[in-house]
């Protein structure tokens, strides 16, 4: 699950991961609580499901602070916003460069050895077939063919596609690191009080859920409330900041569990990408770390 390995700090209580879709609360030592609990994660479930967000949504406020409720939604307070200085992020042990300059190392290794190993795949058929430079060209040419359509008609999708899914096949950092950034995002999205209802871990896994290329992987929240305001042309400063905190968690879990971050962030953090994600990213991409003047 996404929640392995990552611990609800803030709250004071024992937590337990269960085996589903959307699984993660913090549990007390009763068993009935327990079992209330278990009951309202299967009515949260059947609502997400079913795309009733705004039903689970009022489920899990109207559970709030009662036996059996889930706990620690939106529990979490954010510190007063301020801008820090480079030096000032130095003093507190914080390299800008390696939190939000991702560069994803581990894929770029990758594909540099696929583009290796076919070229000299490409220099072996050659010799092996005795292939003449006519045939060559016309091989090359079909190639570039190719790739050109990917780039065009489907934005690179399907060659991301496929050096993403080897990257999870054959490298096991590369697949952890993914795993770890998707759960930033979906335990800050819980604490900070917006509804996770989906997440993806591959490009594979999205193509298949979604029908999305391009998407390593994401995502996606139930943020009704935030297309209200954006469709209001009033997004308040308090939601921003929220969506903001969210689109950050996952490149911080990589810097605090990695010393650095890799998996790239705006354009693909919300990234199940249905219009509504879609809409999401654009306006936090374009308004992040700016606060509007409605409270």
């Amino acid at each position: 699950m996404l929640f392995h390995s990552v611990g609800l700090a803030q709250c004071s209580q024992k937590y337990v991961v269960f085996p589903s879709y959307y699984r993660c609360v913090v549990v007390g030592s009763s068993e009935t609580a327990l079992l209330r609990r278990r009951q309202v994660l299967e009515q949260v479930d059947s609502e997400l499901s079913s795309g009733n967000e705004r039903a689970a949504l009022s489920l899990v406020k109207d559970l709030q602070g009662t036996p059996g409720g889930l706990r620690c939604f939106g529990a979490a307070r954010q510190v007063p916003q301020r801008l820090y200085t480079l030096d000032e992020l130095k003093l507190n042990g914080i390299n800008a460069a390696s939190l939000l300059s991702p560069t994803d190392a581990t894929l770029g290794s990758i594909e540099r050895n696929l583009q290796i190993a076919g070229v000299s795949g490409g220099i072996v058929a050659w010799r092996a077939l005795d292939l003449s430079s006519q045939q060559l060209f016309y091989i090359s040419l079909g190639l570039l063919f190719l790739w050109t359509l990917d780039l065009v008609s489907f934005n690179g999708g399907i060659g991301s596609l496929v050096l993403d899914t080897i990257g999870h096949t054959f490298s096991q950092r590369y697949h952890n690191r993914v795993v770890q950034h998707e759960a930033g995002h979906f335990l800050v999205a819980y604490l900070v009080g917006i509804l996770p209802r989906g997440y993806t871990l591959s490009s594979l896994e999205a193509l298949q859920k979604e029908g999305s290329l391009n998407i390593q992987a994401g995502s996606a929240f139930v943020d009704f409330e935030f297309l209200e305001e954006v469709n209001a042309g009033k997004v308040s400063a308090t939601m921003l900041n929220r969506f903001s905190c969210i689109a950050l968690a996952g490149v911080a879990t990589e810097y605090l569990l990695y010393g650095y971050a890799e998996v790239r962030w705006f354009g693909e953090e919300f990234g199940i990408h249905t219009e509504e994600s879609r809409l999401t990213s654009e306006v936090v991409s374009t308004q992040h770390y700016t606060a509007t003047t409605s409270p």
